[in-house]
């Protein structure tokens, strides 16, 4: 056959493993749509918006090898824009792709509509160039397949987004037919004298330390399954203690007997953060240190005698590796350590166990306390709990995990209205794992729109939306009348999006008899998603997220600084 260069474009996508690309209509990306439409093995699942495109196609990383949105000129792009800066802030290899104006118009002096206004449309290239790993401008067909490849190549080496625009009149032209997949996902390889070099000065770190600590970070999640089985397996030879940080929740199967709990500072699970600080050799693997995970700059412990794996490099002590590539560096590293579990025993003779909730009266006022018990009962091993930014996160920390069960939060770019386009966007990817949301109604009205593509592609998805009127994340940071909402009837906005073919349900929980019964609902209902609104008082949060805030909000409100 011959391709063209959006059949190219969507071949490369659906030879990496995607069988979804997200996207909305505008005139400059319609003949490319209908291009890529041409390859069978590609859906293309359409959104509200471009923000909210974005965000599914980020979503769909989480879970694929990558994911893809395509939107139009600059009053789609500049939206999706917002998506695209968190999946770069949160490692995860999202392709933008934008149509863009006819190739003739380059250099003509026309004044084009969706532009800025002026004839140089080159603004929005130099845009995405500061909010991804690679940025390409296609205008001519014949350099189309090398300039894709590229794009894509430097998105999954980097697990960063990347940025293709193409000019709406060239996605029908011809071009050559894409090579094996292999060019582009071959990684890059670690120095082999560096690897050794790394694995040596770790061992003897490791060899030096009597109290050992492993640290698991967020930046994990984006290097994939396998990286974290592997990661799993040094834990088990070392059998020293091993905790995750917040934004790594789940990425240690918690079932295991090396398994502590969260480290977040003075908000850690019971011990952990003794754990941690008094440990003489801490081993970070992927590990953010922001002013959120370390609670305001209050608890970033990093020394001498500490090990930092990083993705792209390894630092012991003070001696660097670079070249030394996670991906490489741990499987080398797992069969040389010896099993050192004395600190573990140590910690486990302490007994901290976590405390035993209630269950509360079936009539009384629902509280987040009695809320959590019962999404606790939901959780099973094929869970994938979003948490939305704000509270969510805090009791977030609290569940037990089966193994097998993932957790997905968005602690570094903290864009409020995320979870429920990136749901949609991952629950398309695995429409069979039992998908449950946590979000505050602020949150939630910035993306609402998505629950209707939920409804339309009948995902099973289950939202829990807290409704306590306003930012509460917000307002234990800082609060102010500005942290105030407009309320809305949320389980009844489900019958608004149903109109006359749609399947989701909406229920409303006040209490914990309603709210068990909701449960079950919408447990056994397949054909849809399910909202269940649960009223929680105001002032009824996380006692982390009070403490948590206190830190931040000092952290925020430093005094400038002299000279």
């Amino acid at each position: 056959m011959e391709y063209t260069v959006g059949q190219y474009l969507a071949t490369r996508l659906a030879q990496l493993g995607l069988n979804h690309v997200f996207a909305v209509a505008g005139d400059y990306n319609l003949t490319l749509l209908d291009e890529m439409a041409k390859v069978e093995d590609l859906e293309q699942v359409y959104c509200c918006n471009e923000l909210n495109c974005g965000f599914a196609g980020e979503g769909y990383a989480r879970s694929r090898v990558m994911g893809a949105a395509v939107v139009t000129f600059s009053v789609g792009a500049f939206s999706a824009f917002n998506a695209v800066g968190g999946a770069f802030a949160e490692n995860l290899p999202l392709l933008l792709v934008s149509g863009a104006p006819n190739n003739n118009d380059y250099g003509s002096g026309h004044i084009l509509h969706h532009t800025m206004g002026y004839s140089d449309y080159r603004y929005q290239l130099e845009m995405a160039k500061q909010i991804t790993c690679e940025a390409v401008s296609i205008a001519h067909a014949h350099e189309a397949p090398c300039l894709i490849d590229h794009a894509i190549r430097s998105a999954l080496r980097n697990r960063k987004p990347a940025y293709i625009e193409i000019s709406c009149n060239i996605a029908n032209q011809p071009c050559t037919e894409p090579g094996p997949i292999s060019s582009i996902t071959n990684s890059l390889i670690s120095d082999d004298e560096s690897l050794k070099a790394a694995a040596q000065a770790c061992l003897e770190a490791l060899e030096n330390a009597k109290n050992p600590v492993m640290i698991i970070g967020g930046k994990i999640r984006s290097a994939g399954c396998v990286i974290s089985k592997k990661i799993t397996q040094l834990g088990k030879q070392l059998g020293c203690p091993v905790a995750t940080m917040a934004q790594a929740k789940g990425l240690f199967p918690e079932e295991e007997p090396e398994y502590v709990g969260t480290y977040w500072g003075e908000i850690s699970s019971a011990g952990v953060e003794e754990l941690v600080r008094n440990s003489d050799c801490r081993i970070y693997i992927g590990a953010v240190f922001n002013d959120y995970s370390t609670v305001g700059w209050e608890c970033q412990l990093l020394d001498d005698h500490d090990i930092w794996i990083s993705t792209h490099h390894t630092r012991i002590g003070k001696k660097e590796f670079s070249g030394v590539y996670l991906k490489d560096f741990i499987p080398v590293l797992t069969p040389l350590v010896k099993k050192n579990s004395a600190y573990l025993e140590q910690f486990r003779a302490k007994n901290h166990a976590a405390k035993t909730v209630t269950v509360a009266e079936g009539q009384a006022p629902l509280t987040t306390v009695e809320l959590c018990r019962q999404i606790q009962g939901m959780i099973t091993g094929d869970t994938t709990l979003y948490l939305e930014t704000g509270d969510s996160w805090f009791h977030g920390m609290h569940f037990k995990l089966p193994n097998g069960a993932r957790v997905e939060s968005e602690m570094q770019w903290g864009h409020i209205g995320w979870s429920v386009p990136s749901m949609f966007g991952y629950a398309v990817s695995e429409p069979d794992r039992r998908n449950i949301i946590m979000v505050g109604d602020g949150s939630f009205q910035l993306t609402a729109q998505e629950v209707c593509q939920m409804i339309r592609r009948n995902l099973p998805v289950i939202i829990i939306l807290i409704n306590n009127a306003g930012y509460t994340i917000e307002v234990k940071i800082h609060d102010g009348p500005y942290n105030r909402i407009k309320n809305w009837d949320y389980a009844g906005l489900i019958d608004v999006f149903n109109a006359e073919d749609g399947k989701g349900l909406g229920i409303k929980a006040k209490n914990g008899a309603e709210l068990e019964k909701a449960v079950q609902t919408a447990l056994a209902h397949k054909d849809g998603p399910t909202l269940i609104e649960v009223e929680i008082d105001a002032q009824d949060c996380s006692p982390d997220l009070v403490v948590w805030g206190k830190k931040v909000a000092k952290a925020n409100g430093r005094a400038p600084r002299k000279g």
